[in-house]
């Protein structure tokens, strides 16, 4: 499903379940040591997609463990996005010689919970929000811009090493393309010699679901 969103040089794996031989390394067990069985099996299985993402690139199919930012610690020369929601896991890895970044999100196809909208969408946001609804009200736009967002910050932070609020992003839909433009309204890090200002997404509905995807090439 995300792998049709994402570009060719990208390995997806998915899952729309948790296999029962899914298991974690010592190396990532510490980071779920804690959580409830809900958390853990998400956990699990998304690690699972990465490692075979791994093998799709040729790459052992190693340990994934966490940093101290709670982000993915990939291998050399790997760079990936790591995703879960209820009924759905993935993972998007590729080499860091055809990418620079990826983030994906995925999200149940359904209304945001109230009050949610009006603290993750500035007032802009919130008019084309509204206005696409008119136009095309089987979508909740409202959630897709919530997993567009994400996906944007995934796709920063491994560029700025630092957090990305949702105030911090201004995201234009565009319903004829399936396609997102997003500004970066703080400065960013600098990325081929010039600032980073915004990323271009994709985005899916199907089968109950709201996937995104942002990539930057090198």
């Amino acid at each position: 499903m995300i792998e049709t969103i994402l570009p060719r040089v990208v390995a997806a794996v998915e899952a729309f379940d948790d296999p029962p031989g899914a298991v974690l390394y010592p190396e990532e067990e510490v980071a779920v040591a804690r959580a409830v069985d809900k958390r853990r099996r998400e956990f699990t299985t998304g690690r699972w997609c990465a490692r075979r993402a791994l093998h799709r690139l040729g790459r052992p199919e190693v340990a994934i463990p966490s940093g101290t930012d709670r982000q993915p610690v990939w291998p050399a020369g790997i760079i990936g996005s790591i995703t879960h929601c209820a009924g759905y896991r993935a993972a998007a890895l590729a080499t860091d010689k055809n990418l620079r970044t990826i983030g994906i999100d995925a999200e149940p196809h359904g209304p945001l919970p109230d009050g949610v909208l009006r603290a993750v969408a500035s007032p802009g946001e919130q008019d084309r929000l509204a206005a696409l609804a008119r136009e095309a009200p089987e979508v909740h736009w409202d959630r897709l811009l919530f997993s567009a967002k994400e996906s944007v910050f995934k796709a920063w932070y491994p560029l700025a090493r630092r957090w990305l609020g949702f105030e911090d992003a201004d995201l234009v839909l565009d319903p004829a393309s399936d396609r997102f433009t997003a500004r970066i309204l703080i400065p960013g890090p600098d990325v081929a010699g010039q600032p980073l200002r915004g990323f271009d997404g994709r985005w899916l509905v199907r089968d109950g679901l709201v996937v995104t995807a942002v990539t930057l090439p090198r």
